[in-house]
């Protein structure tokens, strides 16, 4: 399944979404289509085991946010240099610019999309947000809005992202700009 899923990865980026039938995805994995409609329930389903994968091999050593006793900012900074290194690879980068550029005419895909990588990592905010321990060192924001503030703080300038190569870093300047980042969210919300 795992060849499965490196397949379709593979020529979603080469090819654009809309581009790749199952058919050219299960005769380059050597499997049959109805593999992929039991296994996945189709091409949206595949995308979002793909997402799936990508994220988890990101987070899956991250202690789990809503048990983990270590100050706020220090957990901000492990999760933030994760996001890092996670939208800093260049596979993200071409499937984000995927993902935009086909999204208005194939809303199920945007829907995967949005469902399998961005909203799993909101919820996983959010829950540590709204943390009682954590709640009682944050402003009243609710904890939504908290998590999608922090993204932004870390996230940085999407736009130049999306438009220029990426320029290369080290872990010590990585460090460095999530540290700076995480700084600014917590200035803003911190009682």
């Amino acid at each position: 399944m795992q060849e499965l899923v490196t397949t379709a990865a593979n020529l979603f980026l080469e090819k654009g979404y809309s581009k790749v039938s199952l058919e050219q995805i299960a005769r380059k994995a050597h499997v049959a289509v109805r593999t992929i409609y039991v296994k996945f329930g189709g091409k949206a389903g595949l995308f979002r085991e793909i997402l799936k994968s990508g994220r988890e091999s990101y987070f899956a050593t991250m202690e789990n946010l809503e048990t983990n006793v270590r100050p706020i900012r220090e957990v901000l900074i492990d999760f933030g240099m994760r996001m890092n290194q996670l939208m800093a690879a260049p596979a993200a980068t071409s499937l984000h610019r995927m993902v935009i550029a086909e999204a208005d005419t194939d809303p199920e895909l945007a829907e995967a999309f949005f469902e399998a990588g961005p909203r799993q990592t909101r919820e996983a905010l959010r829950v540590f947000f709204a943390r009682p321990d954590v709640r009682a060192q944050l402003c009243d924001m609710p904890p939504e809005q908290l998590a999608i503030h922090l993204l932004n703080c870390l996230m940085g300038d999407q736009l130049k992202r999306y438009l220029f190569k990426a320029q290369a870093s080290n872990l010590e300047q990585d460090l460095m700009l999530v540290e700076q980042r995480v700084d600014l969210f917590l200035h803003g919300v911190m009682r």
